[in-house]
């Protein structure tokens, strides 16, 4: 919306936004068609929050915090749903599942900011991919005491999201070099 994009610009950026994460894993380990083309729901998912967004944006906009509150559990969501699917193909491989983890959770904002000629949020603001990263060590440490997929999954979504919440709250960034 800050670019001024049109209603399928925004139908294309969101959908880069919610799926070509999950898409890019889904190449990367091998699974073809990936699972966001297989399965219509996602891209109808992401189309309809689209157009929701454009036609409520003024609204949504004054909630925008609240937004950013069920981003910060979607990347504990995703990160999980990433390190499970390495898991289930590599078993208990920690590189794996970290970069699944990591790139189902912030590939699609990645691919996102660059389409509209930004730096990518998750390089330079707050802890993002690092909170990712923070759900997936979680996610593996409880996996390899022996925790099922589903058990050891609740605490490293809390973990993604509690930390991504808190950096965002108080304001947590990565050391950055001196230029």
């Amino acid at each position: 919306m800050e670019h001024k994009s049109d209603i399928v610009g925004i139908i294309i950026l969101a959908t880069i936004t919610g799926v070509a994460g999950g898409v890019l894993r889904d190449i990367t380990f091998g699974t073809f068609p990936p699972m966001a083309i297989a399965n219509p729901l996602y891209a109808a998912t992401t189309i309809s929050a689209a157009v929701a967004i454009f036609f409520l944006y003024r609204s949504v906009k004054k909630h925008w915090n609240l937004l950013l509150k069920f981003d910060a559990i979607g990347l504990g969501v995703f990160t999980v749903i990433g390190a499970s699917f390495a898991y289930n193909l590599a078993g208990l491989n920690f590189l794996a599942m970290t970069f699944a983890g990591i790139i189902t959770a912030v590939g699609g904002g990645i691919l996102r900011d660059v389409f509209v000629n930004e730096m990518p949020i998750v390089f330079v603001k707050e802890l993002y991919a690092t909170a990712s990263f923070a759900g997936v060590v979680m996610f593996f440490t409880l996996l390899a005491f022996g925790l099922d997929v589903n058990t050891a999954a609740i605490p490293s979504i809390a973990a993604a999201t509690s930390l991504r919440l808190l950096a965002m709250k108080y304001g947590w960034n990565l050391p950055k070099p001196k230029v």
